[in-house]
């Protein structure tokens, strides 16, 4: 079996030494994923199990595990180049919609030049006056796409406050961010609720309400599903957990996994919520939003020049060469001229459309939070009888009684003191007795 990546670091994360109930805070995994992938990664790196007096298992892990798993597994060699090489493919990929923006008013431009000098010098005009439209043919197209750059009249002073604001992202990233965004930043969204449940849990010592929890999830159900409190169904099944009813008929929930510990670190705080990131447009700066829109325009009124000078077909016909070429692919020049101003726009809307979802179940989740800040005496009598199950259970070297580490009998011979206490203490109670 496959060692999990999201369990190796949560592993690291920790410190090597981990339990079942930190591995799956800290990864936001059920805890059955969560106990058979350390099961795995034990076996598969030589990882030993630490036994407690308790019963209690911590998983003791070296901290050169990904080597061994390495030298180990030509899999993982195959999956970590395969990942270097998308990302030089992908970044290939990014910077190609810039590429070929360039390219095509390149070609359209350079066209455009070739039929309006070709059409000049063809006309019954003077010299005088052919020079003078082949001097409009060259000058005019470029001023032309000058002029739809965003701030032509102040480009230099422009282009140098972008380098200072942009320079983490150059043009050509810029373009592809320009067209399709930068991703989803709620892409971990599940593991960060599932990891901030389970920090909710352990920052009540195992035992919580349901109303404590239910600032995290997204639905809860109509009504008589809310009254029941159908939603912790699934928070129970990841992390094992139990119920409790009080005398009252309030249900509380406890999670025996979640109360072990394999250190006594300090607690990161927790969040009042899951929130939710809105999307943005372009993670570029305005400036090159604006530079990427205005390149934008002036291909799409260069394609659309370019096709009127083209309509009839003869000038192609007489011409040929690059006018015949660029006329045979002028419907993928136009396309490309449509669909580089048409994705944006409509990505903008959608974004929109998006945020307003997402502002609305980010209110709905703090209007929930809200309720815990100042809880009513129904809901401050159920959350006390939660803690009534609150407890904490710190495994340290002292409480081990087994480890695979070393052999057994060298084990007894290291705690022969700890033995012969034990059953000091035993004696000891069977005399009182």
């Amino acid at each position: 079996m496959t060692p999990n990546p999201t369990v190796m670091q949560a592993v690291e994360k920790l410190g090597y030494r981990v339990t079942v109930g930190d591995v799956a805070t800290q990864a936001g995994l059920n805890l059955a994923e969560a106990n058979q992938g350390l099961l795995a990664l034990a076996t598969d790196a030589g990882g030993h199990l630490q036994v407690a007096e308790t019963g209690d298992v911590v998983y003791l892990f070296p901290r050169n595990f990904r080597d061994i798993l390495r030298n180990k597994y030509f899999k993982l060699k195959l999956q970590e180049w395969w990942q270097k090489l998308w990302g030089v493919l992908f970044y290939l990929i990014r910077i190609s919609f810039a590429i070929f923006l360039i390219a095509s008013i390149a070609l359209i431009t350079i066209t455009i030049i070739v039929i309006i000098t070709a059409l000049n010098s063809s006309s019954d005009n003077d010299n005088r006056s052919s020079n003078s439209s082949s001097s409009w043919g060259f000058f005019y197209i470029p001023d032309l796409f000058w002029y739809f750059n965003p701030n032509h009249q102040n480009y230099p002073e422009q282009r140098r406050r972008g380098r200072q604001q942009d320079s983490q992202m150059n043009f050509f990233e810029a373009v592809f961010s320009f067209l399709f965004g930068d991703g989803n930043p709620n892409a971990r969204l599940e593991e960060r609720r599932w990891q901030e449940i389970a920090a909710v849990i352990r920052s009540n010592r195992g035992a919580i309400a349901a109303e404590q929890i239910a600032p995290y999830l997204d639905n809860l159900g109509a009504g008589y599903q809310q009254e029941y409190e159908d939603y912790m169904l699934p928070v129970l099944l990841r992390f094992n957990g139990q119920p409790k009813v009080s005398s009252e008929g309030q249900i509380v929930y406890y999670f025996p996994e979640l109360q072990v510990r394999a250190s006594n670190k300090k607690q990161e705080s927790v969040t009042t919520y899951l929130e939710e990131l809105p999307w943005r447009f372009s993670a570029a700066g305005s400036g090159q939003i604006m530079l990427s829109a205005g390149l934008g325009i002036a291909n799409l009124v260069g394609a659309l020049v370019l096709g009127s000078l083209l309509r009839d077909g003869i000038v192609a016909a007489q011409l040929g060469g690059l006018v015949a070429f660029v006329q045979g692919i002028y419907w993928l020049l136009l396309a490309y001229g449509v669909g580089f101003l048409g994705v944006p726009l409509i990505r903008y809307f959608w974004i929109k459309w998006r945020n307003g979802k997402i502002l609305t179940r980010n209110r709905d989740r703090i209007s929930r939070a809200r309720l815990l800040a100042n809880p009513n005496p129904d809901l401050q009598q159920k959350i006390d009888y939660a803690r009534q199950f609150g407890t904490e259970t710190v495994i340290t070297n002292e409480n081990l009684v087994y480890s695979t580490e070393t052999d057994l009998l060298e084990q007894e011979v290291e705690r022969s003191a700890q033995i012969d206490a034990e059953w000091q203490r035993r004696l000891e109670q069977g005399s009182g007795e």
